[in-house]
């Protein structure tokens, strides 16, 4: 796994001062596991950062879908929208502290975008269309793996997002009584949104005012938002705000929340991601690949989390 990290991080062309060790990298062979330690040990120092955080981790899930709508699958998979422009905050009417917004224009001024439930009241031109729930959670999860009855396969890529607070839906459904505290899993959260599909699911899922948009593709690795394929178990989601892209982290995450939890996850990962949910300096996402087996450990991932910075030695 340390390896793959290390393949990401090269694979990211601002590799900065990784550049130096990546060359290395590439010309070198090793005949066993210590050739590999020793590689790491005369390569790299490691950096200490202060405090504790949390551990996540996602994964693409795959999704049946079909090119005509029926009762079924009525939801389509929407691409991003012409008239949604990213500026700066302080080109907003009115302004914002933000360095990015999704805008659009009228009567000549960037305003907000569209909310979810302003989008989902809006026609759409698209070549798919999926389950409502399933889309819904595509969106949180950023990207996903879509079959079709004849058996042809395309990956919904994130494209772009309108720019609002994400909001779950867990709390509001807890509170309304829905679903009881204990119970309110994804899947718990899937089944009721299945079971009510129509304006009563629709009414819970516009709660999350966020919404992102896709782009339809031949399958292939994801790729994060360094523009890079993701690693799977080698890969993490970072808060840009905090972190650099590109860069490598030891993680150290123990004590899981969750039933059925693996107990430990201790690894080098490379900073190839970020995520709407992902915000503060010791918080990190684990990507686990895809499919239902990846979404099965990720959805078990809550750990207490440390982390170290792994740098060159120069």
């Amino acid at each position: 796994m340390a390896f793959e990290a290390l393949r990401g991080t090269c694979a990211y062309k601002k590799g900065r001062q990784y550049q130096r060790v990546c060359e290395k990298l590439s010309h070198t062979d090793f005949a066993d596991p210590d050739d590999i330690k020793a590689f790491f040990e005369a390569n790299f120092a490691v950096e200490g950062l202060d405090g504790e955080g949390l551990l996540t981790a996602y994964f693409v899930p795959e999704y049946e879908a079909v090119s005509t709508p029926d009762a079924e699958f009525s939801q389509p998979v929407r691409l991003k929208p012409a008239d949604l422009v990213i500026v700066r905050g302080d080109q907003m009417f009115p302004p914002q502290t933000a360095t990015k917004v999704a805008a659009r224009v009228v009567d000549g001024q960037y305003v907000p975008y569209y909310t979810r439930a302003e989008i989902e009241a809006q026609p759409a031109e698209t070549p798919l269309y999926m389950r409502p729930e399933d889309y819904f959670f595509m969106q949180l999860q950023g990207s996903g793996y879509l079959e079709l009855p004849d058996g042809s396969k395309f990956l919904a890529a994130y494209a772009a997002d309108n720019g609002h607070p994400f909001v779950g839906i867990a709390k509001p459904m807890v509170d309304r009584g829905i679903l009881e505290k204990d119970k309110s899993s994804g899947d718990n959260i899937r089944a009721w949104l299945a079971a009510n599909r129509g304006d009563v699911a629709r009414e819970m899922m516009n709660l999350n005012p966020r919404y992102a948009f896709f782009k339809i593709e031949d399958p292939h690795d994801p790729l994060g938002a360094a523009g890079v394929p993701l690693p799977g178990g080698s890969a993490i989601a970072v808060d840009p705000a905090h972190h650099q892209y590109g860069d490598l982290y030891w993680i150290d995450a123990n004590a899981g929340a969750l039933k059925d939890a693996f107990p430990q996850y201790q690894r080098m990962v490379s900073a190839l991601d970020t995520g709407g949910a992902i915000k503060g300096k010791i918080r990190a996402d684990l990507y686990m690949g895809h499919g239902a087996r990846a979404g099965t450990e990720a959805g078990r991932v809550k750990h207490k989390l440390k982390m170290w910075r792994i740098v060159p030695k120069h």
